[in-house]
């Protein structure tokens, strides 16, 4: 069994396996949630200082910050799953 990675921008993976969801930053449950990861330590910040444009939640239940938008995150791991489909098969 191998990891699938996800590239989340800056030399930053995620588990593929271990992604629950992605969401933008900017609603108010999110902003509450991302905060509340701050103070229990559960928010991880890979956006090299940048914007955050994407929040993720893991199974685990950190709550990854990442610079790139929640639309390429989810182009990167449609194409992730394609291509493990495509080896699975051939």
């Amino acid at each position: 069994m191998t990891t699938e990675l996800i590239h989340i921008g800056f030399g930053n993976y995620v588990s593929a396996r271990h992604l629950i969801g992605i969401a933008s930053p900017a609603a108010a449950p999110i902003k509450r949630l991302v905060h509340e990861g701050r103070e229990t330590g559960a928010t991880i910040d890979m956006t090299s200082g940048r914007r955050t444009k994407a929040v993720i939640f893991m199974e685990s239940g950190a709550v990854v910050l990442a610079a790139i938008t929640p639309e390429t995150l989810e182009n990167r791991v449609r194409n992730q799953h394609s291509a493990d489909v495509d080896a699975a098969d051939g």
